[in-house]
């Protein structure tokens, strides 16, 4: 047993999936739920995401060895003083959070006499709200843990452990660089997404109705990305600005040089370009990151 008394903060898709995961696959731990939306936190109690839902933060934590804190990064400094009163002091303190260096400042001035450890389970689905949650989410999914310096080695193991028997594939990775490599792989690409959904909704050339009912493949995963939590994703790019202005300028370079090929009539340039982010796909199936069925294998996800 890595963790018995596990506190989710937040009982979104993440937390709700945390909860049913750990029943699932950790049935001697017991679990505390907490979300500050009660309608949230009714129906919590009724798909029965934890083993008892609390009605404040605090109560969830009071005799929590294990506290994840699963709401948007620019709330995890207020839900994290919410507990500081209640909290043991050999509690562990982690999170789920897209942004490891902002994420780990708010949550060590809230809680400074306890261990904190960040991660991000690299796992997640378009949408959010209680009724997303399922149990198999982190099946074959990486989660980073970003470890602090220096970092109690027991308590890192004892999390490592904990999102293993969840499912999860395990990587420890500095703060900083695990903020670039997301900025590259997952938030500038919702960025991207949500451009395109929004220039294509703004077009006077060509109605709404057109856009909806003539989308290709392309477009309609465009939109299923931009239909994440606008809360969160707000805060991800203000937390992670940084790093995603970094990445965004690398990105319009890029696209600029792929305009004067098309604009010169280049072929081969564009041949070369596509040849190369085609293998990227593949690879990225061949790492059991996704499915190569069509629609990705996503009319057959098991919720």
């Amino acid at each position: 047993m890595t963790f018995q008394r596990i506190a989710i903060i937040g009982l979104g898709l993440l937390g709700g999936s945390i909860g049913l995961a750990v029943r699932q696959h950790l049935p001697g731990a017991t679990t505390t739920g907490y979300d500050r939306d009660p309608q949230v936190r009714k129906r919590a109690t009724e798909r029965k995401l934890a083993d008892r839902i609390c009605e404040t933060a605090a109560d969830a934590a009071r005799e929590a060895d294990l506290v994840i804190f699963c709401v948007p990064p620019g709330a995890m400094g207020d839900a994290a003083r919410e507990i500081a009163g209640a909290l043991p002091a050999d509690a562990l303190v982690s999170d789920v959070g897209s942004c490891k260096q902002s994420i780990a400042q708010a949550l060590g001035e809230a809680l400074p006499d306890n261990a904190i450890i960040p991660a991000h389970p690299v796992a997640g689905t378009e949408n959010s709200g209680p009724d997303a949650g399922f149990a198999t989410l982190f099946h074959n999914r990486w989660c980073i843990i970003t470890p602090p310096e220096p970092c109690n080695l027991l308590l890192l193991t004892k999390l490592v452990e904990f999102w293993e028997a969840l499912g999860a594939n395990v990587e420890t990775m500095d703060a900083q660089h695990h903020d670039l490599v997301l900025a590259v792989t997952s938030h500038l690409p919702h960025l991207i997404a949500y451009t395109i959904v929004g220039t294509a909704s703004d077009l006077e050339e060509v109605t709404r109705s057109e856009v909806i009912k003539y989308s290709a493949g392309g477009f309609r995963d465009f939109t299923r990305i931009a239909a994440s939590d606008p809360t969160m994703w707000r805060d991800v790019f203000l937390a992670n600005k940084d790093a995603v202005l970094e990445m965004l300028q690398r990105f319009t370079e890029d696209l600029t040089a792929l305009q004067r090929s098309i604009r010169v009539g280049d072929g081969d340039a564009l041949f070369d370009h596509f040849a190369r982010t085609r293998a990227i796909r593949r690879s990225i199936i061949e790492e059991g990151q996704d499915d190569a069925r069509p629609d990705f294998g996503r009319a057959d996800h098991d919720d």
